[in-house]
């Protein structure tokens, strides 16, 4: 160890430990290759950027000696009042009815998952997440030192007290339960109206928080609908600021990721205690990033999810007919209902992280190992499958290779 690595290895605060790299993140490189097809990150098609709604939009902006000063200065912590104003009206469409100061814009949901793991959890506490779970959502609650313990929303039997138990033994406390409800990342499932009220039934008796994870509740392609859990909660308790979910929502999936505009809804107290988390981070998010994202809500959001649903159910409707035929016997799938994910399980034997450097060195495909995605109970014999990057004849020829290959493993 050189004397450089030694100092900073001596004095980096022990949650640096628990840092590590996004696997996605770094699978993302891949597409730099264009021999590669890839399944693996999570990426909206860009044939579907509003470029020219976003171009319109922000030429008024700077047409507008005061509004591109507006854009161009300081703001205020909470987001700009014009972008909250919309969230509220949307909210109210999904059965949340709202005030602005029930909302506060953040960087991306990402920052308000950074947020929510910084107010809730003390080192030792325990977070309930299901197995597996988002692995950004680790990520972000990992800085923060917590334990976790398995959330089986359907089906699960484990008792509210049993809970309590294994996390007062591990010297803390259970805080809140993680759940992305609708088309989840990575197995693309849902939760049942019964399972959203009965995390909701858990969450009071053990008397901690729901964070609603919504970054793919606008992409459905096929069923009904099913209620946000934070609208659960507010018919529940009779107001939104009697409530105890905190509901985590992106522009990124239905308008443009670039932008980083996410927000978190929830009881105006929590939003207050998470307005001081933003000051201390980053003061505000982009002015003019959300003045741009309002111009380009007002004029194009439903249109935009709209041609979303069309796109992505036509690839994932490509990636279940080639899974159907490519696919040994002793693999199985999830079939979701929306969102951009595919859950693959093979046989015991696999191991996905082995499975992806054949993948790439031989059939010059990717996919994320399931691994990544387990806070508790690893299963590597899994894989995430995307459908929103590869168009359909990549999706048949990537799929058949991966057939191919798991075929002669």
């Amino acid at each position: 160890m050189t004397r450089h690595e030694m100092i900073w290895s001596t004095n980096l605060a022990t949650r640096a430990e628990r840092m590590r790299a996004s696997e996605i993140r770094e699978l993302l490189k891949l597409l730099e290759q264009p021999d590669i097809i890839s399944f693996a990150g999570g990426i909206p098609d860009p044939s579907l950027f509003p470029v020219d709604t976003v171009r319109q939009v922000t030429a008024g902006i700077f047409d507008d000696a005061k509004r591109a000063a507006q854009a161009l200065q300081y703001s205020v912590s909470e987001g700009y009042l014009p972008l909250r104003q919309w969230i509220v009206a949307h909210m109210g469409r999904l059965g949340v009815a709202c005030e602005p100061d029930n909302i506060l814009i953040t960087n991306g949901s990402q920052q308000g998952l950074d947020f929510l793991g910084k107010l809730l959890v003390s080192p030792g506490d325990t977070l309930l997440v299901e197995a597996p779970t988002y692995l950004g959502a680790l990520q972000a609650f990992n800085a923060y030192e917590p334990r976790y313990d398995r959330l089986i929303p359907e089906g699960g039997n484990r008792t509210p007290a049993s809970y309590a138990s294994a996390a007062a033994t591990a010297g803390g406390r259970v805080k809140a339960a993680y759940v992305v409800p609708d088309f989840a990342n990575p197995t693309g499932e849902t939760m049942s109206r019964e399972a959203r009220i009965g995390l909701l039934d858990l969450a009071e008796d053990l008397g901690i928080a729901v964070i609603e994870d919504t970054a793919y509740q606008a992409l459905r392609y096929e069923g009904e609908d099913l209620p946000a859990i934070l609208a659960l909660d507010v018919a529940r308790t009779g107001h939104i600021d009697l409530t105890r979910t905190v509901y985590c929502g992106t522009f990124s999936k239905t308008i443009a990721p670039a932008y980083r505009v996410g927000w978190v809804c929830a009881a105006k107290d929590i939003v207050a205690k998470l307005v001081l988390a933003k000051q201390a981070a980053d003061l505000h998010s982009s002015t003019i990033n959300q003045m741009v994202m309002h111009g380009v809500a007002v004029a194009a959001y439903d249109t935009q999810v709209i041609a979303a649903r069309a796109l992505y159910r036509g690839r994932r409707d490509a990636l279940l007919a080639a899974l159907d035929r490519e696919m040994p016997e002793n693999v199985t799938w999830s079939k979701p209902e929306g969102g951009l994910f595919v859950w693959a399980t093979l046989p015991e034997r696999f191991d996905g992280g082995e499975l992806l450097a054949r993948a790439i060195a031989e059939e010059r495909i990717a996919f994320v190992p399931g691994a990544a995605f387990y806070a508790t109970d690893t299963r590597p014999n899994t894989l995430r499958l995307n459908f929103s990057s590869p168009n359909e004849e990549k999706i048949a020829e990537g799929i058949k290779r991966l057939g191919r290959l798991i075929r002669r493993t």
